[in-house]
């Protein structure tokens, strides 16, 4: 029986949100994956770097975009086991700088995704979706959906609850 996986990554501490760098004890994109894992009932998987990075956000945002001028691919802290078990891959991660963070990178380039769906979720705070062309490029044989782009400070409205609940009744 083929079942379906959230995988995302996500930072907690210091973000920018609605203008303002405030500190968050869960991170955007994780509030999304654990909406999604319990509307669709899936496993979960949190894609978690070895190296951390820096608490301050504006450090980071420095450091993410050094990591994707070298097209850096950063180890991970974990691997899905049987990743074969799952036909459907619900892949969170926050926009940044156009794509998604090099962790993101490192964990589709470790797996085999052909014949699998994949269904991407982003959080940002303005920028938007972004990501999909570089799914495609990374996992060929994969089918990847649209997906759905979320604003990191609307993440624990109601309404953004019912936009999940709908966007996934649509899939």
């Amino acid at each position: 029986m083929k079942k379906s996986l959230v995988a995302y990554y996500s930072r907690r501490g210091q973000n920018y949100v609605s203008g303002s760098l405030i500190e968050l004890t869960e991170g955007n994109t994780e509030v999304i994956a654990k909406k999604i894992q319990a509307l669709t009932n899936s496993d979960i998987f949190e894609i978690d770097t070895v190296l951390k990075y820096p608490k301050d956000y504006m450090e980071t945002t420095r450091v993410a975009k050094k990591e994707l001028n070298a097209d850096a691919r950063p180890e991970l802290t974990g691997t899905v086991d049987n990743m074969d078990d799952y036909d459907t891959i619900y892949l969170g991660y926050p926009n940044w700088w156009g794509t998604f963070p090099m962790a993101v990178f490192t964990f589709l380039e470790s797996y085999n995704f052909s014949g699998k769906t994949i269904i991407p979720f982003c959080t940002h705070e303005g920028s938007g979706m972004c990501g999909l062309v570089d799914i495609q490029l990374l996992c060929p044989g994969a089918k990847v959906n649209k997906g759905i782009a979320i604003k990191g400070s609307s993440v624990h409205r109601a309404d953004t609850d019912s936009t999940i609940k709908n966007w996934l009744e649509k899939l």
